[in-house]
C-alpha cells in the first residue's frame, strides 16, 4: 500500500472523540461537558490558524455548492448545535427557478429552514482566502434522520452499507474541463458563442502548453493540494484549452468531498486569473466531450488488502470484482440518469470520441463504459468511464457503488469482456440517448428505489423531469440557424 501525502485538512480531535464515545443520552451532564471541551478545542484551532470567518456549504442535486459566510460566534454555536439553512436549495434548479413538482419543499411547505449540522472533520483553511475556514454541512429531518434528498447523505448511506458487508470502498475521480479567456459578463455578452479558449489547437499531453500557462496551472495544482484535494496528475487534453486533473484516491466519503470541491476550487482560482473553467459534458459538437471518470476498488476493512485482486484468477480479477462489474453492467441503463444528469450529458456519448455509447466492459479498453486496469494487488481497479465532468460526484459514486454491491450480493456474472472496438459491438445494449428516456428508466426502476431509497429517487426524478420540460420549451440556436430563413 503506497504512502499517502498528508493533505492540509483539519481532522479535528472533536470528531475522533465523538466517534469513540457511544454513551447514551442519559449521560446528559457528561455530554454537555464534552461539547464544551470540543468547542474550546475548535476555538483554539481557529485562533491558531488566524481564522476570522467561516464558509459553510453543501451540494445540491445539480452538484452546485450552496453556502454562506458566517461569523466565528455563529459558527461555534453551529458546531455545537447545528444551524438552520433554507431548504429552497432543494426546491430550485441551476438558475434558481423554483421547481413546480417537488414534494420535499415548495410553496406548499413555505420553504422553511431545515436543520443542518456541521461536519467538523471537513474543516479546511481556504488558501486564497487565508483568514477563512470552510466546513461542509449535512441536512437533517426534524427527527434527526438524514434528509433523503441530500446527495452527500446518499453517498454516506451507501458507504456505510459497503462497510457493513465487510468492504472499504476506495474511489478516485479525474476531470476534464475547458478553460476560456472569458469572465461571467463576457460569456453573457457573447451569448455563450465564439468563446476564446485559453490555448489554441489540439494538443494533448502538451509539455509546452502547460508551461506557457504555468502561473495558472501551478495556482490550480498548488491551490488544490493546499486545500487538501491531492492532485496526482495534471495535463492538457485533446482540444483547445482542455485540461485534465486526477485526484488521488481515498476512502469513498473523502473522495466524493474532494471531487465535488475540486470543481468549485478550479472555478474560483480561474476567476482570480480572469478566465472561466467549464465542466459541461460537451461544449462543442466538433470536439470530444469532458469526462469525469471514477476509479473504484473495494478493500478489506483494515485497508490492507485489495479485494478486487486474486493472483490465481484470470487477469488477476477476483470473483468479487467480476460480480461487482456484473451488477454495474446489469443496472447501467436504468441508473444512467444519475450518471448523465443534464440534457447536455447525452451529447458526449458519440462514437469514436472516447465516451461510451453501449453497455460494455473490457480490460484496458477505453472504448467501453467500464475499463479494468492493472493485474496486481496495488493497481487492480476499475474505471467507470460513463461518468462525465457534469456529474454530481456524490450521486455518481453512490449509484455506481450501489450497483456493484448489488452485483456482489446477487453473484451477477458479467457478459464476456469486449476486447475490440466497443463502438462496433453490435450485440451490446445501447445506453439511453436522452435525459427524457433515462429518467423514465430510473423512474420505473424497482432496483434503484431499493438500493438508493424511494425518497431520493423520487426527488431526483422530479428534478430531472423539470429539466427535460425546460429544454422541450426552449428554442435553440440550432433551430434558429436551420429554420428561421429557409423553412
Amino acid at each position: 500500500m503506497p504512502t499517502r501525502p498528508k493533505a492540509k485538512v483539519l481532522n479535528h480531535p472533536v470528531m475522533a472523540r465523538r466517534m469513540r464515545d457511544k454513551a447514551p443520552r442519559a449521560r446528559a451532564r457528561g455530554h454537555a461537558a464534552r461539547e464544551a471541551s470540543d468547542v474550546d478545542s475548535l476555538r483554539r484551532w481557529l485562533d491558531e490558524k488566524g481564522i476570522k470567518k467561516v464558509k459553510v456549504g453543501a451540494v445540491d442535486v445539480d452538484g452546485v455548492w450552496r453556502g454562506k459566510y458566517i461569523s466565528l460566534e455563529k459558527f461555534l454555536s453551529a458546531a455545537k448545535g447545528g444551524l438552520g439553512f433554507c431548504d429552497v436549495v432543494f426546491g430550485w434548479d441551476l438558475s434558481d427557478d423554483l421547481l413546480d413538482n417537488t414534494e420535499v419543499t415548495g410553496w406548499h411547505t413555505g420553504y422553511p429552514d431545515t436543520h443542518a449540522k456541521v461536519d467538523l472533520s471537513t474543516g479546511r483553511v481556504i488558501p486564497w482566502e487565508p483568514d477563512t475556514a470552510a466546513f461542509l454541512l449535512d441536512f437533517e429531518n426534524k427527527d434527526g434522520t438524514p434528509f433523503e434528498a441530500s446527495p452527500r447523505q446518499l453517498l454516506q448511506k451507501l458507504a456505510t452499507r459497503a462497510r457493513s458487508l465487510g468492504y472499504l470502498p476506495r474511489f478516485g475521480a479525474e476531470y476534464e474541463f475547458f478553460i476560456f479567456k472569458e469572465q461571467p459578463q463576457s460569456l453573457k455578452d457573447k451569448g455563450y458563442q465564439g468563446l476564446t479558449p485559453l490555448t489554441p489547437g489540439m494538443f494533448g499531453y502538451s509539455w509546452l502548453r502547460t508551461s506557457l500557462n504555468a502561473p495558472l496551472v501551478h495556482a490550480i495544482i498548488d491551490g488544490c493540494n493546499e486545500f487538501g484535494l491531492g492532485i496526482e496528475g495534471f495535463h492538457t487534453e485533446t482540444g483547445p484549452g482542455v485540461f485534465e486533473a486526477a485526484i488521488r484516491y481515498d476512502d469513498i466519503e473523502k473522495s466524493a468531498d474532494k471531487a465535488a470541491l475540486f470543481k468549485t476550487v478550479v472555478k474560483e482560482i480561474c476567476a482570480r486569473h480572469g478566465v472561466t473553467a467549464c465542466f459541461m459534458a460537451k461544449v462543442n459538437a466538433k470536439l470530444p466531450g469532458c469526462s469525469g471518470h471514477v476509479h473504484q476498488s473495494l478493500w478489506d476493512l483494515d485497508g490492507e488488502r485489495n479485494l478486487f485482486h486474486d493472483a490465481k484468477a484470470p487477469n488477476g480479477m477476483s470473483k468479487l470484482l467480476r460480480h461487482y462489474i456484473g451488477g454495474q453492467v446489469a443496472l447501467m441503463p436504468e441508473l444512467t440518469a444519475l450518471y448523465w444528469p443534464t440534457i447536455n450529458s447525452y451529447k458526449r456519448s458519440v462514437e469514436n470520441t472516447w465516451a461510451p455509447t453501449t453497455v460494455t466492459w473490457g480490460l484496458e479498453n477505453r472504448t467501453t463504459a467500464i475499463r479494468v486496469i492493472g493485474e496486481n494487488a496495488k493497481a487492480m481497479r476499475l474505471e467507470y468511464r460513463q461518468l462525465g465532468a457534469d456529474m454530481n460526484a456524490y450521486i455518481g459514486m453512490a449509484a455506481s457503488l450501489a450497483a456493484g454491491l448489488w452485483g456482489i450480493e446477487n453473484e451477477v456474472e458479467p457478459p464476456p469482456p469486449c476486447d475490440a472496438n466497443a463502438y462496433a459491438k453490435s450485440d451490446a445494449p445501447p445506453l439511453p440517448r436522452s435525459l427524457k428516456d433515462a429518467v423514465e428508466l430510473l423512474k420505473n426502476s424497482e432496483r434503484a428505489r431499493e438500493l438508493l431509497g424511494d425518497g431520493f429517487v423520487d426527488h431526483f426524478v422530479r428534478t430531472r423531469e423539470w429539466e427535460v420540460r425546460q429544454y422541450e420549451r426552449a428554442v435553440t440556436n440550432w433551430e434558429l440557424e436551420r429554420y428561421l430563413e429557409l423553412i
